[in-house]
C-alpha cells in the first residue's frame, strides 16, 4: 500500500495557530487564524484549477471557478459518492495526476471508483490548499457563490472544532484499518474459491496467478504507456480481424455477456458493445484503464461496458458467470509474457459451460532462415571489432533471441507447425512442451536461424471464421517474427529434412519470460525471451 505523506511538510504542526488563555486581543481584528485558505503574513495565495492552468487567490475561489468555467460541482461530486477525508484526497490527486476530463466526474457510477487505488493518497502537486481543506466545512457551505466569511470566532469555538478534526481523524484512521483488514479476508476468501473450483487445474493458480501485485508491477507498468497502445491499434492486421470477427458474427453476441481480460484502450470492449453484447465488463491493471473509462464514456457505451482496474486474478467480477471471453493475450511467439495464463484463469472461474473464448485456435510455426549478412551483423561480427577479438560476446549475445521482421526471400525451408493450442481446453502445464519438428528444405543454402511466428483463428460457432498470420510472409504485424541465430551456420541441400526437437519452459524466476531450447543433430542452444 502506498505510504500517505503530509502534503504540508513535517513543519505543519510548527505552523498551527496556538489556543489562547482567556480574553485575545487579537482575536477582534478582521482575521480568522484558522482560516488557512489565505497566507498569514499576507503573502498571495496561488491555488491551481483541478481541470485548467489557472490560477484563483483561494480555495473558494477555485472551486467556483471549476462550478462556473468546467460545469463540476466538486461538493455535488463528494456528496453522491459519500466521500470520506481519504477518499476526498484521493479524489483531488486522481484528477491531477491523469488530468481526466471534467465531464467525466459527472458520469461515474456508484463503483468502483477509478480513485480507490493507496497510491492517490500521495500528493500531486507540493503544498496544494485543496488537500487542506476542511471536508466537513466545505460540504456544510450553503453555496459555492461566496467565500467563506472572516469574522472572528471565540476561543469555545476554536476548541470544538479542534477537537471535532481529532476525532474525525481518529474515525478515518479505524475506517481505513478496517477496509484494509476486510479486503485481506476478501483475498483469501477468493483465493479459497478458486482453489476450491473444479478447474482443469484443481489447485494449480499457475505461476503468473501467485504473482504479488508489485512482483508484477514492471509489467503492468509497460503498458501504461500509449505509445504502445497507438502501435497495437495501428496494427491493421490486429485490430481489423478482431473487429471483422465481432461484425461479422453478431449471432455469437447477440445479448450476450462478455469479459474482456487486458482491455487497454478498450478497443474490443466497444467492438463487442456495437455487435450487440448486453454486457461487457473490461479488465486492466495498468495505468490506461484510465483512459478506458474516458473513451467508454466518450462514445455513450457506458451504459453497457463496465471498466474494472486490477488483476483478474485479483478482482471480483459484478457477474457469476461470462458467456463470451475476449483478449488480445499473445506476445511475440505467441507465449512471452504469459498473458494467456491469465485469460485460462478467467475461462476456469467465469466461463458459462456452453461459453467460449476467443480467439480459440492459435498455433506456432517454424521455418529455417539462409541470411548470412544478418548472421555477420549479429555474430560473426565479433570475431574482429576494429581489429580486436571479441569472440567470448558471442556466448552472451547468442542466447538472446531477436525480435525483427524477417524477409521472405530468406526463407530456405517450409513452415512447419510445432504445437496448436485450443483456449477452450488447453490448460496450464501444456503451455509448457516439448515438440519435434521436420523443415523442408527448399533452397540450397547454409541455414544461419530458425525464425518462430504464430497463426490466430476465431472459429468456434462462427459462420464467418476469421484468421491472421504474424509469418514473414504476410502483411507484418507488430509482433513481427521472433528469431533464433545459430552460433555457426549449418549446410542444407534442397529437397532434404532439417530435423530438430524444440523444448518450450517459463523462467522460474520470471514466469512471463521464456526459455526456448533448440536440439539440431549434435548442436543444442537455448535462448531467453525477457
Amino acid at each position: 500500500m502506498a505510504e500517505y505523506t503530509d502534503p504540508r511538510g513535517d513543519g505543519a504542526a510548527d505552523e498551527m495557530p496556538e489556543l489562547s488563555d482567556g480574553d485575545d486581543e487579537d482575536m477582534d481584528n478582521d482575521e480568522e487564524p484558522w482560516q488557512w485558505e489565505e497566507e498569514e503574513d499576507g503573502l498571495p495565495v496561488n491555488v491551481t484549477c483541478l481541470f485548467c492552468d489557472r490560477l484563483l487567490n483561494s480555495v473558494p475561489a477555485t472551486l467556483q471557478h471549476c462550478t462556473d468555467e468546467h460545469q463540476v460541482n466538486l461538493v455535488d461530486v463528494i456528496r453522491k459518492h459519500n466521500l470520506d477525508d481519504y477518499g476526498y484526497i484521493k479524489m483531488i490527486n486522481f484528477i491531477r495526476s491523469t488530468k481526466c476530463d471534467a465531464s467525466g466526474l459527472t458520469g461515474l457510477p456508484d463503483a468502483p471508483l477509478p480513485w480507490e487505488s493507496e497510491d492517490f493518497l500521495r500528493p500531486v502537486l507540493q503544498d496544494d490548499l485543496l488537500l487542506q481543506t476542511d471536508l466537513e466545512e466545505l460540504c456544510e457551505g450553503s453555496s459555492l457563490s461566496t467565500c467563506p466569511s472572516s469574522g472572528t470566532k471565540s476561543h469555545d469555538a476554536l476548541q470544538q472544532r479542534a477537537l471535532a478534526a481529532e476525532e474525525r481523524a481518529r474515525t478515518a484512521e479505524e475506517a481505513l484499518t478496517r477496509a484494509m483488514d476486510d479486503l485481506q479476508k476478501l483475498k483469501l476468501l477468493a483465493q479459497g474459491l478458486v482453489l476450491n473450483a473444479g478447474t482443469s487445474k484443481p489447485g494449480n493458480l499457475g505461476a503468473v496467478a501467485e504473482l504479488r501485485e508489485d512482483e508484477d508491477e514492471a509489467y503492468f507498468s509497460s503498458y501504461g504507456h500509449y505509445s504502445i497502445h497507438e502501435e497495437m491499434l495501428k496494427d491493421k492486421v490486429r485490430t481489423e480481424s478482431y473487429r471483422d470477427f465481432m461484425y461479422r458474427n453478431p449471432d455469437v453476441f447477440r445479448d450476450k455477456v462478455v469479459l474482456d481480460v487486458g482491455c487497454g484502450t478498450g478497443i474490443l470492449s466497444m467492438f463487442a458493445a456495437r455487435a450487440g453484447a448486453k454486457q461487457v465488463i473490461a479488465v486492466d491493471q495498468s495505468a490506461i484503464i484510465y483512459q478506458a473509462m474516458d473513451i467508454v464514456r466518450f462514445n455513450q457505451l457506458e451504459d453497457k461496458i463496465t471498466v474494472i482496474k486490477g488483476r483478474i486474478e485479483d478482482i471480483k467480477l459484478p457477474v457469476e458467470k461470462v458467456d463470451i471471453i475476449i483478449s488480445e493475450w499473445m506476445g511475440y511467439f505467441l507465449l512471452f509474457e504469459s498473458m494467456l495464463d491469465s485469460v485460462l484463469y478467467a475461462r476456469d472461474l467465469y466461463l458459462a459451460d456452453n461459453g467460449s473464448v476467443y480467439p480459440d485456435l492459435c498455433n506456432i510455426s517454424l521455418a529455417a532462415v539462409g541470411d548470412a549478412h544478418k548472421h555477420q551483423d549479429h555474430i560473426a561480427f565479433w570475431d574482429d571489432v576494429y581489429g580486436f577479438n571479441m569472440a567470448c560476446m558471442k556466448r552472451v549475445v547468442l542466447p538472446e533471441s531477436m525480435v525483427e521482421m524477417v524477409k521472405e526471400d530468406t526463407l530456405i525451408s517450409e513452415p512447419a507447425v510445432i504445437q496448436t493450442f485450443d483456449c477452450n481446453r488447453v490448460c496450464l502445464s501444456e503451455l509448457e512442451f516439448d515438440s519435434d519438428f521436420s523443415l523442408k528444405i527448399t533452397n540450397t543454402a547454409d541455414c544461419t536461424a530458425i525464425v518462430g511466428y504464430f497463426d490466430i483463428f476465431f472459429d468456434k460457432g462462427c459462420g464467418n471464421k476469421v484468421m491472421f498470420s504474424t509469418g514473414p510472409q504476410v502483411t507484418k504485424t507488430h509482433w513481427k517474427q521472433t528469431v533464433f541465430l545459430l552460433e555457426r551456420p549449418l549446410s542444407v541441400q534442397a529437397g532434404e529434412e532439417l530435423r530438430g526437437k524444440i523444448t518450450v519452459r517459463k523462467n522460474k524466476k520470471d514466469p512471463r519470460s521464456l526459455w526456448v531450447t533448440f536440439d539440431l543433430g549434435d548442436r543444442k542452444q537455448t535462448y531467453c525471451m525477457q
